[in-house]
């Protein structure tokens, strides 16, 4: 008993569809192994949410207030509030560089906008490119090179002023 092609096309169509990286089928006297194409996904990092009312007791002081750029005029706080933490979008392993021979996608000092590649975040063998959400200048990179990162932690701080 084999599979015809019009069985095998919708197999294929499927891995591709739902972004299943392998499928195996092995009978009697037939094998099929469908593998997806794996390129590097874009995962864009998104500014911590902001609420729309704060409650009183909100997010940490490095946690953004309001991702757009205010003034701080007159907002007395900790450290400077219009501070905005870009956090990990996934679980993985953090890679400031496409590969160690490389430089850094970013460093402090550096000017970013949105859709700059900040880092490289690796899960399951997938390298997934970190997008910028926001313009501003990187302040403080939080994550060392080839470290493990959860979901939501922060990895960078940016002053979008």
């Amino acid at each position: 008993m084999s599979m015809d092609n019009k069985k095998i096309q919708d197999l294929i169509k499927l891995v591709s569809k739902t972004g299943i990286s392998e499928v195996s089928i092995e009978q009697k006297d037939f094998k099929l192994t469908i593998k997806a194409k794996q390129e590097p996904s874009v995962i864009t990092a998104a500014p911590a949410p902001t609420p729309v009312a704060a409650p009183p007791a909100s997010a940490p002081a490095a946690a953004p207030e309001e991702p757009a750029s205010t003034s701080s005029a007159g907002t007395p706080a900790e450290e400077n509030p219009n501070l905005i933490t870009i956090k990990s979008p996934m679980i993985g392993t953090f890679y400031k560089a496409s590969s160690p021979d490389k430089p850094a996608f970013v460093n402090v000092g550096d000017e970013i906008s949105p859709g700059k590649v900040l880092c490289i975040l690796e899960a399951m063998k997938l390298f997934n490119e970190i997008e910028s959400e926001v313009s501003g200048k990187v302040v403080k990179i939080l994550v060392n090179d080839a470290e493990p990162v959860e979901f939501d932690q922060p990895l960078f701080i940016v002053d979008p002023s």
